[in-house]
């Protein structure tokens, strides 16, 4: 911040106590994330930031705590705001009340629709909201060849934003392979953010300890892909940050608790990655990971330390994460530290959410470029497009969900036939599931067989399809699962429920077919709607369908995930046949 004289001036006196600060908390228990300790005192705030702390100070305006504990608000450090499917402005208004004053945004889901349009949009769209968005470079787009993603984005096309003040440096890079080979273009996106001065995130999803130490090697500094004590101590011996995620999908935090330490909490901090909105308002952003993290027997001041101070440090933001002089106002008024029950939370010394609710300006709305708003096209889709030809044999690569990760099984199963095609049984409960590429009109259709949804009828469709965001569908016969395909075509994008050939439910998301443009309220209704429908469906309640959906596409995470080209092996990291006979080769791709 480019502070003037005038405002050093003013916030010296106020900490020396010779003049008045603007704002004076009283009669609070500060959290002391430095010594996990609890302080009486007051807290003195000048133009947004805090002078003084402890002893009686005077202010143009005083606040009495009540006997509240006074902690920093929290830090998100990976999330992809997109997965929310609102706008940054709808997104702030969401996540303010639950404690959270800064994100740490990976903007790729729109990245690899729009491109660097898209980056750019993120961008604008966050500018001036009472949340702080700091944003990381998408480093994988498309994150493999192995599919059709709506851009490319080389080292070039990256360069220039890291002239902007928020953008911290390049996001988790999934390509491990691209690191390991030393391949050029990675090597260039790596080399950039090193010299901008930027970070590197991680995604170390099923990687060794071994190919942890080539992330290591070349400067990748923290991985949210830790799904055991494990993994994640491997990570911290490595002089990694762990990430500990709470999602949608991916629940990460009972796993990972038990990895942290005394000794090396300060490494560890936490985020939610991809969370839907529905559960980030019923159940919160990283607020919630604390709370989970404290009933599985972390100290609540350690927890608060974690996603306040720590995070702040992994990014280096050094005037966020502690109730301290020369740190900004960001903090939140606790009447629990058990329950992280959050009264009030202030950004910049200003109220800006209660007892749940945001109650802070109205953030703006940017301007959304037209080309973001039709991103949808396809070809003509029929039913011989979705036919799995099985000739003789029967035994089939299946996709085994694993409820609420991101990690599937692979499974091999004898499947039901008719006309020398796979015929999706309910009894088996073996779905079809397709991905139509739908940025360039390619035709490319990757088709495989699920299991795990649960659904007796109908089909489930979304152009939420991470990370190159292909429209993908999975049901119990070829009508639903056309209907569904025919109405994101209209809707221009979104999450669809068909039954017996109509659409029972769906909302809407024409921004990049992954953002709605109607404020948070409406999409939680259209949310609820949709929630209603999978259960007419008897999708399964154990987990969030669409969610799960949508990551049965992402190819960077074990074991089996389907791409527009072609059913993919995680291990082998390449194609592979649906059928378990036919020829394995390295260059299989059925579109």
């Amino acid at each position: 911040m480019n502070w003037s004289k005038q405002h050093w001036s003013k916030r010296i006196a106020a900490a020396a106590r010779t003049a008045p600060a603007d704002l004076v908390i009283t009669n609070g228990k500060i959290v002391d994330v430095f010594n996990l300790d609890i302080i009486e005192g007051d807290v003195a705030i000048v133009d947004g930031m805090i002078a003084g702390i402890g002893g009686s100070y005077e202010g143009a305006r005083v606040i009495d705590a009540e006997g509240r504990y006074i902690a920093p608000s929290f830090i998100d450090t990976h999330v992809h705001i997109e997965s929310a499917m609102v706008t940054p402005a709808e997104f702030a208004r969401v996540v303010l009340p639950h404690g959270v004053t800064s994100v740490i945004a990976d903007p790729h889901e729109i990245a690899n629709v729009a491109g660097t349009d898209g980056i750019q949009y993120m961008l604008d769209a966050s500018e001036n909201l009472p949340l702080d968005v700091y944003v990381m470079l998408p480093s994988c787009v498309p994150c493999t060849p192995f599919e059709h993603a709506g851009a490319k984005l080389d080292a070039a096309s990256l360069d220039a934003f890291y002239d902007h003040p928020r953008v911290l440096g390049l996001a988790e890079v999934m390509d491990y392979p691209s690191v390991r080979r030393g391949d050029d273009d990675m090597l260039d996106k790596l080399m950039s953010s090193h010299r901008h001065g930027g970070m590197i995130d991680g995604h170390g999803a099923g990687l060794d300890e071994e190919a942890i130490n080539v992330y290591r090697a070349v400067g990748i500094r923290n991985d949210h892909e830790c799904v055991t004590a494990e993994e994640a101590k491997a990570r911290l011996r490595r002089g990694m940050y762990v990430m500990i995620r709470e999602g949608s999908v991916a629940k990460d935090v009972e796993a990972l608790i038990p990895a942290v330490t005394a000794s090396n909490a300060r490494r560890c901090v936490f985020c939610t990655d991809d969370k839907h909105l529905d559960e980030l308002l019923e159940e919160g952003s990283v607020d919630h990971n604390a709370r989970l993290a404290i009933r599985c027997g972390l100290d609540p001041l350690q927890a608060i330390q974690m996603a306040s101070l720590n995070a702040a440090e992994c990014y280096g933001l050094q005037t966020k994460g502690a109730i301290a002089p020369g740190y900004e106002a960001d903090f939140l008024l606790l009447d629990d530290l058990e329950r992280l029950t959050i009264a009030q939370v202030y950004k910049a010394g200003r109220l800006v959410g209660e007892n749940g609710q945001y109650i802070g300006p109205q953030p703006q709305t940017a301007k959304i470029p037209a080309g973001l708003l039709k991103s949808v096209h396809l070809p003509e889709i029929t039913e011989r497009d979705l036919q799995i030809r099985l000739q003789e044999e029967r035994r089939c690569h299946i996709i085994g969900i694993n409820p609420n990760s991101l990690i599937t099984t692979r499974l091999v199963e004898e499947v039901d036939a008719e006309d020398g095609c796979f015929r999706p049984s309910v009894a088996k409960d073996q779905l079809k599931i397709a991905v139509l590429e739908r940025h360039h009109r390619t035709g490319c259709i990757g088709l495989g067989i699920v299991k795990g949804f649960g659904i007796e009828c109908g089909a489930i469709a979304s152009t939420v399809a991470h990370d190159s965001h292909n429209l993908v569908v999975a049901g119990s016969n070829d009508r639903d699962m056309l209907t569904a395909i025919q109405a994101l075509r209209d809707l221009e994008g979104g999450l669809v429920v068909a039954s017996d050939g109509v659409v029972l439910a769906a909302i809407e998301l024409p921004l990049a077919g992954l953002m709605s443009t109607a404020d948070y309220a409406k999409v939680l209704r259209h949310m609820e709607e949709l929630h209603h429908a999978l259960a007419r469906i008897g999708a399964s309640s154990e987990f969030n369908p669409f969610v799960t959906l949508s990551f049965l596409c992402l190819p960077v995470i074990p074991e089996l995930k389907l791409t527009d080209m072609g059913l993919f092996d995680f291990a082998a990291f390449q194609h592979i046949p649906v059928t378990e006979g036919e020829s394995r080769t390295a260059d299989y791709v059925p579109c």
